[in-house]
């Protein structure tokens, strides 16, 4: 299958910044130290996944905290299928970067809080995990 359309790209953007974003503001912490991580870790993600997500910028689902958390699971959950539907045998590989994505942004300032551990949680199980 080619390389995934910019509505599939929109989707995995929200999804991969998203959960970062969604981990990074469930405590106080280093906001900087976490971004880094979070960037760094990006780097385990499928090339063609890779490729799409820096096709363009971040988008975040619009409202509250909870509206956003929701549309960014709701975006893994999605992302999960078109990576399983572009690459089958990427689908594992994907979901594993993001919950390492996610655990290097948790612990990036060396101490994983309650809140954190709860987003990754929720993120674990919207990528099947």
């Amino acid at each position: 299958m080619r390389g995934y359309t910019d509505e599939e790209s929109r989707t995995l953007r929200t999804a991969v910044y998203g959960a970062m974003v969604l981990v990074s503001v469930a405590e106080e912490g280093a906001l900087d130290q976490e971004s880094h991580a979070g960037i760094k870790a990006m780097a385990a993600l499928p090339p063609a996944v890779r490729d799409a997500v820096d096709a363009g910028a971040p988008e975040l689902p619009a409202g509250s905290l909870e509206d956003v958390e929701r549309g960014v699971l709701a975006a893994l959950r999605e992302s999960v299928a078109l990576v399983a539907a572009h690459a089958p045998d990427e689908a594992d590989a994907f979901a594993s970067a993001v919950v390492g994505m996610c655990e290097r942004v948790a612990s990036a300032d060396g101490e994983v809080g309650r809140a954190e551990s709860a987003v990754v949680g929720r993120i674990r199980a919207a990528l099947g995990r």
